[in-house]
């Protein structure tokens, strides 16, 4: 998971990972395209998402494209973020019910 952080902690990774997913399986000229950075830039960047597992590669012929793996991302979701929204979801579920019963006695 570490990996991941890591990858994400990066503005242009993060690019890299929301064209992917506006438009999955992309070559290396697609994906630099518009970007404001070298090729090599681009594929050093896209070299550290698919250590961190969220860029997976296939070979089409000579073509070799790049697919977005959301996995890791859905576990940090999983591992980090819920756990720390349910004591909010119940703090807010527990006074839509007061303001409900408070409404209903006015």
């Amino acid at each position: 998971m570490d990996e991941v952080f890591k990858a994400l902690a990066d503005a242009s990774r993060r690019s890299l990972l929301d064209r992917l997913h506006a438009k999955n399986g992309q070559t290396l000229n697609e994906l630099c395209d518009g970007l404001d950075m070298t090729r090599q830039a681009v594929t050093k960047h896209l070299g550290i998402l698919e250590a961190a597992n969220l860029v997976t590669t296939l070979r089409h012929g000579r073509e070799k494209l790049h697919y977005l793996n959301p996995v890791p991302i859905h576990q940090i979701g999983d591992r980090w973020i819920k756990k720390f929204e349910r004591g909010k979801l119940a703090a807010l579920s527990g006074l839509k019910r007061r303001l409900e019963k408070r409404d209903e006695q006015a």
